[in-house]
């Protein structure tokens, strides 16, 4: 058994040390807002935030985030950054298909939270390992730009 702490609630998981987080996420707490998208950590879709760090949960091991707080994007909208991005995201519609947003939104409420002013070459690095196919690079840096705005 490994105890996980997931958005504010300790879960004693049944799974090898070696799994993803991303599948004990998914298939043990029922929690299907982190997405797959290529399992190497290229694309950004299964971005949680490990201790408020964006961090690509389909390669990183259960065992290693065990004692750690782990947030999804099921309730990332209870920060002051994560509010602010989602509302920015919905005033912006940023989403077009909506694979990605998960994984966009968790980097994006990351940056806020760390630096609530960014540079666009702050945004662009924070961003950098997240793919949208749909392209709409645009509008996320919008509303990450309106986001910030809105903390201020």
């Amino acid at each position: 058994m490994i105890a996980l702490t997931v958005n504010g609630r300790t879960h004693n998981v049944d799974t090898a040390p070696e799994t993803p987080l991303l599948w004990v996420l998914r298939d043990h707490l029922d929690l299907t807002g982190t997405k797959y998208g290529c399992g190497m950590a290229l694309c950004g879709a299964c971005t949680v935030h490990i201790d408020g760090n964006a961090t690509r949960s389909c390669v990183t091991p259960v065992s290693i985030v065990a004692g750690k707080k782990i947030t999804t994007v099921e309730t990332v909208g209870a920060t002051t950054a994560g509010k602010a991005v989602q509302t920015a995201w919905e005033k912006l519609d940023v989403v077009q298909c909506g694979y990605c947003q998960s994984g966009q939104i968790m980097s994006a409420v990351a940056l806020l939270a760390r630096k609530p002013k960014p540079s666009d070459a702050d945004i662009d690095s924070a961003m950098s390992g997240n793919i949208c196919r749909c392209a709409t690079y645009v509008r996320i840096r919008a509303a990450i730009k309106q986001a910030a705005k809105a903390m201020a």
